[in-house]
């Protein structure tokens, strides 16, 4: 008699899933200004390193107003991690005469950029990380969401747009993490001049 042949249930080979990582999107202007309305100075390294090891971000955009007399400023940024992406400012096409005029404010807002990259790299990344407290993200952070590609909104302070409301719950806070993130500012001791020397006899 012939032996039955045995038979092996068939097995699929797991596929390894590709695990993306998140990105940010940070309104520099909005998470400088307001740290320093709540009376410190953001440590832009730290900051860098706190996304990487909460977040699991990857890749940083930094939208910046492009503003000549800073290039060592985006230098910085690039060096710490970020990738800075400028807007021309409005400065960029105007005389001597209108930035010299006393009520001239420089003018770089990027929310347009900031959309259009999130937007751009939807397919890359797996959450978001949104840093601002501006109500002009609503639109982006509410479709981030209906997809479920939000991560978090980082406000600077709580002062933050009241359309952010039923998203709460992702709504993190930075100027709770004071300590963690503010830039130290180390006081150099130096000599006092004009010290009185003793007379020799």
């Amino acid at each position: 008699m012939s032996q039955k042949q045995k038979r092996f249930p068939f097995r699929r080979r797991r596929q390894n899933k590709v695990v993306k990582p998140n990105y940010a999107f940070i309104d520099s202007q909005n998470l400088n200004l307001g740290v320093q309305r709540v009376g410190w100075k953001m440590d832009w390294k730290k900051f860098r390193q706190y996304l990487k090891d909460k977040y699991n971000v990857e890749k940083a955009f930094m939208f910046i107003g492009y503003v000549p007399e800073n290039e060592n400023l985006y230098k910085q940024m690039q060096e710490a991690g970020y990738l800075v992406v400028l807007k021309p400012t409005v400065d960029m096409y105007m005389t001597k005469e209108e930035l010299a005029d006393e009520k001239h404010v420089t003018k770089g807002n990027a929310d347009a950029e900031l959309v259009l990259h999130a937007m751009k790299e939807l397919n890359n990344y797996d959450k978001a990380v949104v840093v601002s407290g501006d109500g002009d993200f609503f639109c982006l952070v509410e479709y981030l969401d209906q997809i479920n590609k939000l991560h978090s909104l980082l406000a600077p302070n709580d002062h933050y747009s009241s359309l952010y409301s039923p998203y709460a719950e992702k709504v993190m806070v930075l100027d709770s993490l004071k300590r963690q993130l503010a830039y130290e500012f180390i006081k150099r001791r130096t000599r006092k001049r004009g010290a009185k020397k003793q007379s020799k006899k």
